[in-house]
């Protein structure tokens, strides 16, 4: 449960820019310190193709990824993680042993639409 110390408003909740995106391609990223993928996701017109790493290994292959519409933060600096410049953050939960399930809707919808 969280306290009203760390309750934050509405307005701070939509400086957080969440997107629908599908990931376009897959490919292994055997040089980051712990497995993961590097990923390119188009999320439509107005905001195009990004790039992202993530540690996805334990539930997808890069083949199970195309397609697949996901969400992610597409308002964070792009950061350096490795060889690789990650332009938005996708966004996943721990299952019951810590390992990313990524998180996107139940069915497909238009690329670049808004969590909200």
């Amino acid at each position: 449960m969280t306290d009203a110390s760390s309750q934050i408003t509405y307005p701070d909740f939509e400086k957080v820019d969440i997107r629908v995106g599908r990931i376009t391609r897959a490919e292994a990223y055997p040089e980051a310190r712990k497995p993961a993928y590097k990923l390119w996701l188009d999320f439509g017109p107005g905001i195009g193709e990004k790039r992202s790493s993530a540690q996805i290994t334990k539930h997808y292959t890069p083949e199970a990824l195309i397609g697949r519409q996901v969400l992610a933060v597409v308002n964070f600096p792009p950061r350096q993680i490795g060889k690789v410049i990650s332009e938005v953050l996708v966004l996943g939960l721990p299952d019951a042993a810590g390992e990313v399930v990524l998180i996107g809707p139940g069915q497909d919808v238009p690329l670049g639409g808004r969590l909200f």
